[in-house]
C-alpha cells in the first residue's frame, strides 16, 4: 500500500476498516437477535467472513450454500448443501434469516424469495447485504467476463474459488420492492451506503477518483441511488 493511499485512509476515511460493509451488516443483524433466535445464513459458503460469526447470539445457527464447504463452516451448528430456492427445513423454522452478498448471485430470486418467506416464521425477518446494480462496481461487473472478476479479487486478496457468477436481478430498491411484495413480504427497512471505495484502493490515482465519487453520492440525496451498499430487512406479517 503506497503512503498516498494510507494518508487517504487516515484523513478521509479513519473509521473504516477491512471489510467495513461486513461490520455494518453485523450490527443490523444482531439488533434483531435474541438468545432464543433460529437463524438461517442464506449462502454461508465456507465461513469466510469473520463478521459472520454469530456464536452466542442465538439458540441455533444454520446454513445452506451450493458450495461443498458449508459442511464445514465453523460458524454453524449445521451446514446443508443446497440451492436456495429449496431449502430444506419445515414451514415457519426461522426467526431470521440472513444473506451477506448473495442476492447479486441469484438467477431466480423470486423462488428463493418465496422459500424464505415460507421457512420464516410469522413476524420474522429475512436480511440481506448486497451491491447496488446502479453503482460502478456492479455497471463494470456486468460487462466484463468471470475470468476478470476472479483476476480483480485476486489482486484484492480473494481466493478465486470464492468468486463466483453475478446475475444482479434483485439489486435495486425498485427490484427488491417487487420481489418482495410478489413473495408476501413488507419492507421493514431499506438503506443505500457508500462508504470507503475498496476497489479503488489499487493506487493514489484511482483512490481520489473513488474518493470525490464518495463525497459526491453522499453530498447530494438525488444521488442516493448510486451508492454502492444496499442493506435492507424484510418482514413476514405476523
Amino acid at each position: 500500500m503506497s503512503r498516498a493511499v494510507d494518508w487517504i485512509d487516515r484523513h478521509f476515511f479513519p473509521n473504516f476498516g477491512k471489510n467495513w460493509d461486513d461490520g455494518l451488516f453485523r450490527d443490523r443483524v444482531l439488533s434483531h437477535l435474541s438468545p432464543d433466535s433460529i437463524v438461517l445464513d442464506l449462502g454461508a459458503g465456507a465461513g469466510i467472513v469473520a463478521h459472520m460469526d454469530f456464536r452466542g447470539h442465538a439458540a441455533r445457527i444454520c446454513g445452506i450454500d451450493l458450495d461443498s464447504r458449508v459442511t464445514e463452516n465453523p460458524y454453524l451448528d449445521e451446514g446443508v448443501v443446497t440451492d436456495g430456492s429449496f431449502i430444506p427445513y419445515p414451514d415457519a423454522t426461522f426467526d431470521v434469516v440472513f444473506s451477506d452478498n448473495v442476492l447479486e448471485h441469484l438467477a431466480d430470486p423470486n423462488g428463493v424469495f418465496a422459500e424464505v418467506f415460507r421457512v420464516l416464521k410469522p413476524g420474522g425477518r429475512y436480511m440481506f447485504k448486497t451491491p447496488n446494480k446502479t453503482h460502478y462496481v456492479p455497471l463494470i461487473s456486468k460487462f466484463t467476463p468471470h475470468w476478470f472478476h476472479r483476476f480483480v479479487n485476486r489482486k484484492r486478496g480473494r481466493a478465486s474459488e470464492d468468486t463466483f457468477p453475478t446475475y444482479y436481478r434483485a439489486n435495486s430498491r425498485a427490484d427488491l420492492s417487487h420481489i418482495a411484495k410478489a413473495n408476501g413480504f413488507c419492507i421493514e427497512s431499506f438503506e443505500l451506503i457508500e462508504g470507503r471505495p475498496e476497489y479503488l484502493r489499487m493506487n493514489a490515482g484511482t483512490y481520489f477518483v473513488g474518493l470525490a465519487y464518495e463525497r459526491l453520492v453522499n453530498a447530494l440525496p438525488r444521488f442516493e441511488s448510486f451508492r454502492v451498499l444496499m442493506i435492507g430487512v424484510l418482514r413476514k406479517k405476523s
